[in-house]
């Protein structure tokens, strides 16, 4: 398995996918059940073989990614050749991820507790491998409002 398997919300949320997979792999929904009991090993590895699809799918039409922590923000824009980053570090106590801390950020942007950041990155040989470390360590997939904001105000 390349990625992570579903999660049973996930796979709940999927449902009519899924059923669309096995049709594909030519699993009726009497055979499915037979091998979910029957041959529980062969039904755990279509529930991957789905998953990484599902996770193909997704990582491919990923755009923008963004990790936020107390005192970072991490904004990668996820273009064809490579990564772009805008990384902003608050240098005091104050926590981004509250309403609170968010809204101070808002009003000192350029102060000098703010920091700002910028680089690119190259892909590995694996381009949606490394889109998906990222996400696995807190990132998440966005339209990008944050990055596409913090660009204009840097550049």
């Amino acid at each position: 398995m390349k990625y992570s398997r579903l999660t049973k919300e996930q796979f709940e949320e999927l449902h009519q996918e899924f059923i669309n997979f096995l049709a594909t792999q030519s699993i009726t929904a009497d055979e499915w059940d037979n091998l979910k009991q029957n041959k529980p090993e062969l039904a755990e590895t279509e529930l991957d073989v789905f998953s990484d699809l599902i996770w193909e799918g997704v990582l491919n039409q990923a755009e923008f990614l963004e990790h936020i922590s107390a005192q970072h923000m991490y904004l990668f824009h996820l273009r064809e050749d490579k990564m772009s980053a805008i990384v902003l570090n608050v240098k005091n106590d104050v926590d981004i991820t509250t309403k609170e801390g968010y809204q101070w950020l808002r009003e000192h942007l350029m102060d000098d507790n703010v920091e700002f950041f910028q680089a690119d990155k190259d892909y590995s040989d694996d381009k949606n491998l490394d889109k998906f470390k990222m996400i696995e360590q807190g990132a998440v997939i966005t339209k990008g409002d944050l990055y596409k904001y913090f660009d204009k105000l840097i550049n």
